[in-house]
């Protein structure tokens, strides 16, 4: 399947993200290529695996709560790009 770097831009576009035209062009080959291996890929027969969720098996990772010391206002927000006294500054949303 071919992507055309004209797709790659309108995608680069609605992802606000700024390429020069050799990115397009590589891209669009790079993804023409991944595309081309899913289709190898489909080809498998593949009747005889079973469904599955994870490649290997996993065990619970929960570990037990325990109450600890609070990290306190000034390192929670030490890095925040804004804040105001005590708080997060963010862009208003609501006029």
């Amino acid at each position: 399947m071919k992507i055309s770097a004209e797709n790659v831009g309108h995608v680069a576009i609605l992802a606000r993200l700024q390429l020069s035209e050799e990115e397009k062009t590589l891209f669009s080959r790079q993804m023409g290529e991944i595309l081309e291996y899913v289709e190898k890929l489909k080809q498998l027969d593949t009747e005889s695996v079973l469904p599955m969720s994870h490649a290997v098996p996993l065990q619970n990772a929960f570990r037990e709560d325990a109450i600890s010391a609070p990290i306190g206002v000034e390192k929670a927000l030490s890095n925040a790009p804004d804040r105001c006294g005590n708080f997060y500054r963010v862009p208003r949303v609501i006029e």
